[in-house]
């Protein structure tokens, strides 16, 4: 198994060369021991679920696609938990000790990570927007609320807690990303993954709920 995460993390650090930034970027989240909780590599259906529960946090090889920078950056330097509960658990808390990243290290990560994209995630998708369809579905048809907190009425945050929080999640995710997860849940999380909606919600209804999604950004 170590040979084999060595290969591959091998061939993360080789496709993040295209610029010095990104390939100091994957020295230093090797040098931190970051390869110890994140898969760098992908597609998720290839592990077991011994693989998965092998790790204490998310799989990052579509962090690029996932994530928009700013708020990529801003977290490293200054993470706060974003899972209410610990990774791979429903009965522990999230402890919120997350490695802090200074100076440089910052930087050249992100870069690192953001050269991590796949192709499921196709550009120019989703433009987010407040989304009454999208808002029903995510409340009361489905409902997503059940296990992701969200910010509700009177700024008010509501939801579950088994899920990662979607509270301004706009800052956070690329909304391309939000549709293809949707729409593609077992390519990212074949193992232990929120319910599969396709046969239950057009893609329509997807790109809305996806719209909504990415419209939860703090009022200006």
């Amino acid at each position: 198994m170590k040979h084999m995460l060595t290969a591959v993390l091998s061939a993360a650090f080789l496709a993040a060369a295209a610029s010095p930034g990104s390939a100091a970027g994957g020295d230093v989240f090797e040098a931190k021991g970051c390869v110890a909780c994140h898969y760098t590599d992908g597609p998720a259906r290839e592990k077991t679920i011994d693989d998965q529960l092998a790790k204490k946090g998310p799989e990052l090889w579509y962090a690029g696609s996932k994530f928009q920078k700013d708020w990529l950056a801003g977290w490293l330097a200054d993470p706060k938990p974003i899972r209410p509960m610990k990774f791979n658990s429903l009965t522990e808390e999230n402890p919120g000790d997350h490695p802090k990243l200074d100076g440089a290290d910052v930087a050249a990560v992100t870069d690192f990570l953001m050269t991590l994209t796949t192709d499921e995630v196709e550009a120019g998708k989703v433009k987010p927007k407040k989304n009454p369809k999208g808002r029903q579905i995510f409340i009361k048809k489905m409902p997503c609320s059940g296990c992701h907190q969200y910010v509700g009425r009177k700024k008010k945050i509501s939801g579950g807690r088994s899920g990662p929080s979607l509270v301004e999640a706009g800052l956070r995710l690329n909304p391309d990303w939000i549709l293809a997860y949707l729409q593609k849940p077992k390519v990212f999380k074949p193992v232990k993954m929120m319910p599969v909606f396709t046969g239950l919600l057009s893609d329509k209804d997807m790109t809305n709920v996806a719209r909504h999604v990415a419209s939860f950004k703090p009022k200006k």
